[in-house]
């Protein structure tokens, strides 16, 4: 194993020992601002992944080395808590530098300098590691702007910004953060992750050819279990910047060095004479070469889920926590047709008391087609989005940290901690376990390389039926019909088309597609009787799919990663005061059509209940089948365990060089620092 040592190495110890100080009034948390300098640099780094590639994989990264950047600036001055990267050495060989002498010196401060202290080390840091790691993005001007006014804002001059620059030691708080900084872009030149090229992949080759979505069918298919890129001459990312028909993203992200999984964790896999490794290894999804049945029903879901997007249908549900909230225990693979429900979402119990206040959670109705579009759009995280794993950086900002009831008591125990100190301590953790969400997601979509819902579903309806031969267009291996939902076109249909030419073909009722949206400030595409090889999921046009496979879900190993960090770091399942709340106004929130036609307001008493909404909107949207969905929450699950533990360790000032389970650790709380208001 190679050690790598950071560049500290080579400065005389007693020169980093001489050590100036700044002592300069706190502004982390101004009257009528009570945001620390932690918060409001994690609101620049979400600004500035707005505004960059919609890379969900890269940003988690971005959004843990920036979070462990924010952590080190504050646990080298708050002993015991161990630094994550100075001092360190990465599993990888990969040392940062840092004497305990030199530490000393900066612990010795006097306690009312020491806040100031952490800020402008924290300052320094983030800085340099954005200016590095945004300085190629689209909206790069809009990003140092951002950058120079948080320093505005923390009152740091920006000569000092351009000092910055400069060859970094650690002879003052700020050269200390600009030191922390050179030691993670260092590291991130070496972890795996193929910074330095852009993260493109070093050998994963799709093996289809590439689908034009506006074709009919999809006769390049050649293999319906795996992933199949889409040609698009205006394609769009996550985040609205036009690029050329974008590559797999993050094939081989398991190869990317993880914050709490270990090799225990994973297995070494070969496929097309390459290797991948792959973490917590769920097993193989539904495959279309060895059951073909259950492949086309979890992709026929798909487009019955599609039949629900338009709220001229009348259907009303209520869509509040006594509804939809409380899902019960994970199916396996093996259960999945009993979880989901035909006519739309998942078994739920829902729940009857807000545990806060102690009343009855009210009913909220909304029409089904205006709610199911709405969760699409919400969780999509489309045009200017932090892509999912910031976005529960901005639930957790939003909805709990800036809750006039919550109280920062790690893990919803012990003294009330400052605002910097949990907020610095979430971000980690939340960071830490993002960053390994996307590590283990990713590992097995590039291994297993799975198809999407506009492939598969296209590629059935060439193969035809498959539940009655005396039907036209009979095949053993096609879709089954779902009467008023999937049917066979029949002579005289209005799709027969000239001289019957579409007759014996499937027919499925679905969201129209872009194509019937002429002003998406006007109308909509509504829902009709379409023929499935048009089919479309509920996206942009320009955008369609993530240009990734399918299986598992991002979005669910995300979610519910993040739903079970909160629950530890709140110590509480619920929302503070039992419920949340986002309000979509009526014509005035969807982006690629009109709607919803009235207002809808999501509503979620857990954060697990939002999770699951994340989950269930990425079937509507039309972006994953059922089999992708509950192995990522099962995923998320295992990563939030992890990664609760692994902070830990390093509050309490023992870290691990690897996850261990830990007894002790058992609940990921880490108390050994926490300082009154």
């Amino acid at each position: 194993m190679t050690v790598i040592k950071h560049k500290l190495a080579s400065i005389p110890l007693v020169a980093l020992l001489t050590v100036t100080l700044f002592a300069t009034p706190a502004v982390g948390a101004q009257p009528g601002n009570q945001h620390s300098a932690a918060r409001i640099w994690n609101e620049a780094l979400l600004h500035a992944i707005r505004n960059d590639f919609a890379r969900p994989t890269a940003h988690a990264r971005n959004l843990f080395h920036a979070s462990a950047a924010m952590y080190d600036a504050w646990a080298v001055y708050n002993p015991p808590a161990s630094p994550y990267f100075l001092g360190q050495t990465q599993d990888d060989g990969f040392h940062c530098t840092f004497p305990q002498q030199l530490r000393k010196t900066f612990v010795d401060a006097a306690a009312t300098e020491r806040q100031r202290n952490v800020e402008l080390t924290l300052s320094a840091a983030m800085y340099r590691l954005l200016s590095h790691r945004f300085k190629y993005s689209p909206g790069a001007n809009s990003i140092g702007e951002r950058l120079n006014q948080v320093l505005g804002r923390l009152q740091i001059p920006l000569s000092n910004a351009r000092n910055y620059d400069q060859a970094a030691q650690p002879t003052t708080p700020e050269g200390l953060g600009a030191y922390l900084a050179d030691c993670i872009i260092e590291y991130g030149r070496a972890d795996g992750a193929n910074e330095d090229a852009d993260y493109k992949n070093h050998y994963y080759r799709p093996v289809n050819p590439h689908l034009d979505p506006n074709d009919s069918g999809n006769h390049s298919m050649r293999n319906p279990d795996r992933w199949q890129p889409l040609e698009r001459n205006n394609y769009v990312d996550q985040a609205n910047n036009p690029l050329p028909t974008p590559e797999f993203l993050g094939a081989e992200w398991g190869h990317v060095l993880p914050f709490a999984l270990t090799s225990r964790d994973s297995v070494i896999k070969e496929r097309d004479n390459q290797q991948y490794r792959v973490y917590l290894d769920p097993g193989a999804p539904s495959l279309f070469s060895v059951d073909p049945a259950e492949y086309a029903w979890g992709h026929a879901l798909v487009a019955a889920w599609s039949a629900q997007l338009d709220p001229a249908d009348g259907v009303r549900w209520d869509i509040s926590p006594r509804s939809l909230g409380a899902s019960g225990p994970l199916p396996d693979k093996s259960a999945l047709r009993t979880f989901y429900r035909t006519d739309g979402g998942s078994a739920q119990i829902g729940r009857q008391v807000n545990p806060v206040t102690n009343l009855p959670y009210q009913p909220n109705y909304a029409l089904r087609g205006d709610y199911t579009r709405v969760v699409a759009e919400f969780w999509a995280d489309g045009p200017d989005s932090e892509t999912p794993p910031g976005h529960w950086f901005t639930i957790l900002n939003d909805y709990v940290l800036d809750h006039p009831d919550f109280e920062r008591r790690y893990c919803g125990s012990g003294a009330t901690m400052n605002t910097l100190e949990f907020d610095i301590r979430s971000y980690f953790v939340l960071g830490g376990a993002m960053h390994d969400a996307a590590i283990a997601a990713w590992s097995i979509k590039g291994y297993y390389d799975y198809a999407r819902p506009i492939s598969a579903l296209r590629y059935l309806a060439q193969l035809g039926q498959s539940t009655d031969p005396a039907l036209p267009g009979y095949h053993e291996n096609g879709i089954a019909i779902m009467p008023g939902v999937i049917e066979v076109v029949q002579a005289g249909d209005k799709l027969s088309g000239a001289n019957n030419a579409n007759v014996g073909k499937i027919k499925v009722r679905a969201w129209r597609g872009p194509d019937h949206v002429t002003d998406p400030e006007k109308n909509a595409a509504g829902v009709g009787w379409i023929l499935m090889e048009n089919w479309w999921p509920y996206q942009r046009p320009s955008f369609v799919t993530p240009p990734f496979s399918g299986y598992v879900s991002g979005h669910s190993t995300f979610s519910r990663t993040a739903a079970e960090v909160l629950t530890t770091l709140t110590g509480s399942e619920y929302f503070p005061g039992g419920l949340a709340e986002f309000v979509a106004p009526r014509n005035d929130f969807l982006v690629f059509e009109q709607g919803p036609s009235e207002d809808v307001v999501l509503q979620w008493a857990t954060y697990k209940d939002a999770s699951d909404q994340s989950s269930l909107s990425r079937i509507w949207g039309g972006i994953h089948p059922p089999v992708d969905d509950v192995p990522g929450r099962q995923l998320g699950i295992q990563v939030a365990e992890r990664a609760t533990k692994r902070a830990a360790s390093f509050f309490r000032g023992n870290p691990a060089p690897h996850y261990e389970v830990d007894n002790s650790l058992a609940d990921g709380c880490g108390l050994t620092t926490a300082q009154s208001e």
